[in-house]
């Protein structure tokens, strides 16, 4: 049966109420009760779009995951930033991860869980991933909880009798009929999730779990773990959820079958790591409360290709008083077009921003692909290499740095900036998360606002800069 995009509002109406009870507090209880700290592998840094002072490490030493599971904090974030690796080196990335934290919780003798988070329109590296996951952690799973949860309200993703949906507007459109799904690298024709698992592992989808809205809306907690109690031999299960509320409900009864004895391994979207660490919601960050320099100018790299980018990048660009700067993609791809072109774009980037002028660097808006997933992935890590050198070669401090799309804003942290670890205080638009470098990095204490490709209206990105311009009080003679 062919799938229709449906309203949301009829949709939504259709179905059981909520579950009438606030469930955080005992799912906070049970949290520092088992004393199980979350560690969260994150595929790009878009992850972090929901929580709030939480740790993102950009390396994975065992010393540092020691020190990181021995800490205060409930999670922490892994930035591996896999989504821009070739599928094999995304598996051994997670292998050596999985090794690691196996030895650190050795040193200290705490106990963790794991989450593999990805993309909620379910574009990545599944389920490579989480199988070179579950073959290192050495221990026997019951199902890889997979509980695949691409459920994330901010950004519009809901699951629906299995049906993973995207809104645009009051429309839900299934997942399989989107701009996601034609993805070079990541393509996929299922928007049914149980179809989805099959497509990418193989075999029936008859074999894939589901945790229903009935059993989440009308069973409760209890129906929850009594499903997820069945499980067993490395079964997936897919999850139902339209709300926080139906998330709470399902890792309620997540949390009473792990208490029980058994394991699972989570892949997710970003909605889900918030509930299972046990933080309540926190109202988007003020400009205020970004204590930004009240002189100097916004950096702002563009290199995501989708379309909803794209949109975004013509809006930013009717902003006055802005330096606009286009990257020539064709340049990067040449050897000897390379380091001149690099040099060109970061010398009229420091030029402006030395004059107090904002400033957007962006890729040229034609995409160009390979023939294939493989030179597709190439193609798009030399642009990134490209983007991560002007970057480096801009010598004078931002007010602030914003990043748009997944692999730029991870390759501009860890490699432009440096960044070993950052403090999320929150996010400044639904889904676009802060980051607070540390003293290690090249700009000790920058805010960094990580902007996922596929987030935000047209103007998004236009609304953060006029935003942040309005606390910059200094007068440039613009």
């Amino acid at each position: 049966m062919e799938l229709t995009r449906r309203k949301k509002d009829e949709l939504f109406a259709g179905l059981p109420p909520e579950w009438p009870t606030d469930l955080l507090p005992d799912i906070q209880a049970q949290v520092q009760a088992s004393r199980r700290k979350v560690v969260v592998l994150d595929d790009d840094p878009t992850g972090t779009q929901t929580i709030h002072n939480l740790p993102v490490l950009t390396e994975w030493p065992v010393a540092r995951l020691a020190a990181e599971l021995a800490g205060d904090y409930p999670a922490f974030y892994l930035l591996t930033n896999s989504r821009a690796l070739p599928p094999a080196q995304a598996e051994r990335l997670n292998a050596e991860i999985g090794r690691n934290l196996m030895a650190a919780a050795a040193q200290t003798g705490r106990q963790f869980t794991v989450v593999s988070r990805s993309d909620s329109t379910l574009r990545g590296h599944f389920p490579g991933e989480v199988q070179a996951l579950a073959e290192t952690l050495g221990q026997s799973f019951d199902g890889w909880i997979v509980l695949v949860v691409p459920y994330f309200l901010e950004g519009g993703r809901y699951t629906v009798n299995d049906i993973h949906y995207v809104a645009e507007g009051e429309w839900l459109i299934p997942a399989g009929q989107t701009e996601f799904a034609r993805d070079a690298a990541f393509g996929y024709q299922s928007s049914n999730l149980r179809h989805w698992v099959a497509e990418k592992m193989g075999g029936s989808a008859e074999n894939v779990q589901s945790i229903s809205l009935d059993d989440v809306r009308r069973g409760g907690p209890e129906q929850v773990a009594a499903k997820l109690s069945q499980l067993s031999g490395g079964r997936v299960c897919v999850v139902n959820a339209v709300s926080y509320r139906d998330l709470e409900v399902f890792t309620r009864g997540l949390l009473t079958a792990e208490a029980a004895g058994q394991r699972f391994l989570y892949r997710t979207a970003s909605s889900f790591v918030r509930v299972r660490a046990g933080l309540g919601p926190r109202p988007l960050l003020t400009p205020a409360e970004l204590n930004l320099p009240t002189t100097g100018a916004g950096l702002i790299v563009v290199g995501s290709y989708v379309p909803r980018s794209t949109g975004q990048v013509h809006h930013l660009l009717q902003l006055p008083h802005l330096t606009s700067l286009e990257i020539n993609v064709a340049a990067l791809l040449d050897d000897d077009g390379f380091q001149a072109e690099v040099k060109r774009v970061a010398a009229a980037a420091d030029d402006a921003l030395q004059t107090g002028r904002d400033v957007a660097i962006y890729t040229g808006r034609k995409l160009v692909t390979g023939p294939d997933a493989g030179s597709s992935l190439e193609i798009g890590q030399r642009v990134s290499d490209g983007v991560v050198a002007i970057v480096q070669a801009i010598q004078t401090r931002p007010r602030y740095l914003l990043a748009k799309g997944g692999i730029t804003s991870s390759d501009v942290a860890t490699r432009g900036l440096g960044l070993k670890r950052a403090i999320v205080p929150g996010q400044i638009l639904p889904g676009v998360p802060v980051w607070q470098a540390d003293a290690e990095s090249r700009h000790p204490g920058l805010t960094y606002i990580v902007f996922p490709g596929n987030v935000g209206g047209p103007e998004a990105i236009a609304q953060v800069v006029t935003m942040l311009k309005g606390t910059n009080n200094a007068d440039f003679n613009r």
